[in-house]
């Protein structure tokens, strides 16, 4: 039987980050994944890419892991934002808001692969993978997981259990919280794509009666398209020849980013607002997609997770001796409610907003679109909104180490 401070259950992008967060801090942490990191079958290390926001670059920078990752990643610099068969848009520029870039596309498998190469060797962390847990008890004092390793069983306690398992999270379950999921009836459909010149390091988000069309720069000079339809369009998408489905894209989003000359393979996933009704429970916390998957619609949900775990790690560094302690764990649902709520509620108006089909909507929006692209504070608010909508920000989010003077 193994004994820790801290178990994670799922070794996804957050759960990884919270992990070596909390490495060589002196609490000791097993993390628990049941697909290996390099493996096809890895649902968080696919063919998708993570827009990262400026404080999220300088976790992983704290987390030592910006070195590796930032070869493959792709600075935007601007972004243009669009509503399909209007006239209105907005474009801003990183330079004008004094800053090299808003944010940096990188592939997840790239910052997957850095993650875990670190957490091979990371001190104080003991790796459980592939591994499943099959049962999660949780207690007045500890939490007992029973995991699958291989076909071989072991018994791991832990003072608290940190759910980074995903949307449909079974640590979740196990401490009796429930969840509320919002089907938007979409689904994102995600390829790369080459143009007949290279990107500018231009983001475009292209509003569609059916969803948000998305395409972002890749460190190559390519693409990475996410694109928003209804299932039934998705089915005859996907079914396109690559020439077909290049006309197509091209048809829906224009030519701002060149011709498109060529497609990758093609991935689909749907589109829920899942959204738990607390962040923690007696020995148990949620983090990322536990606590809250979103639309991909601006790109701030791994960004929201991976501040959330900066956040607890923090935390159960500072905190009490017992990782699992229920002021510690109420303290971390307290300061990060601001800014959950905050990225949901944004996330969620902005597909709401533009999927509103009325005229006199979408007029309004239009004009609104045409004075925020008039409107230096308004930009300058959007530049911010990667550091988190409100609440305290994460040290390693301003570069800072755990156990550093807040004063530094």
């Amino acid at each position: 039987m193994g004994e820790f401070d801290v178990a994670i259950v799922g070794g996804g992008m957050v759960g990884a980050s919270c992990a070596l967060a909390l490495s060589g801090s002196g609490r000791s942490v097993v993390l628990v994944e049941g697909i290996a990191a390099g493996a096809d079958a890895q649902p968080s290390f696919d063919e998708r890419t993570t827009a990262l926001g400026n404080a999220s670059r300088r976790i992983f920078e704290s987390l030592g892991v910006w070195q590796s990752i930032e070869p493959a990643a792709a600075a935007i610099r601007t972004i243009h934002v669009s509503d399909a068969g209007h006239f209105g848009f907005a474009r801003l520029r990183a330079s004008e808001q004094g800053i090299d870039a808003f944010g940096y596309v990188v592939p997840n498998r790239v910052i997957g692969s850095a993650l875990w190469a670190r957490l091979a060797s990371a001190p104080g962390v003991t790796l459980r993978v592939p591994a499943r847990p099959e049962r999660v008890a949780i207690g007045a004092d500890a939490v007992s997981i029973t995991i699958d390793t291989e076909g071989v069983r072991e018994e791991l306690t832990a003072r608290v259990v940190v759910a980074a398992d995903g949307a449909h999270s079974s640590v979740r379950a196990a401490a009796r919280i429930e969840a509320s999921v919002e089907d938007y009836a979409q689904v994102a459909l995600v390829a790369n794509v080459r143009a007949d010149r290279p990107n500018d390091g231009t983001a475009f988000e292209r509003f569609s009666a059916q969803g948000p069309l998305a395409v972002l720069p890749l460190a190559d000079g390519s693409f990475t398209v996410v694109w928003t339809v209804t299932p039934q369009s998705a089915t005859q998408i996907l079914a396109l020849t690559d020439a077909a489905f290049l006309k197509e894209l091209q048809r829906r989003f224009g030519w701002r980013a060149g011709c498109f000359v060529h497609a990758g393979r093609r991935a689909s996933y749907a589109l829920n607002l899942t959204r738990a009704a607390s962040t923690v429970a007696p020995r148990t916390v949620l983090i990322g997609n536990a606590a809250q998957a979103l639309h991909p619609v601006a790109g701030q949900g791994f960004n929201l997770g991976l501040r959330d775990a900066a956040m607890l790690a923090e935390l159960i560094v500072a905190g009490a001796a017992d990782a699992g302690d229920a002021q510690l764990l109420q303290k971390f649902a307290d300061w990060r409610a601001s800014d959950r709520n905050g990225v949901i509620r944004f996330t969620d108006g902005l597909i709401k907003l533009f999927g509103d089909k009325r005229r006199s909507v979408g007029a309004l929006r239009n004009l609104g679109l045409l004075l925020f692209d008039l409107a230096p504070p308004a930009k300058s608010a959007l530049a911010r909104v990667s550091a988190g909508f409100a609440g305290p920000t994460p040290r390693l989010a301003r570069g800072l180490g755990l156990g550093e003077s807040r004063g530094g």
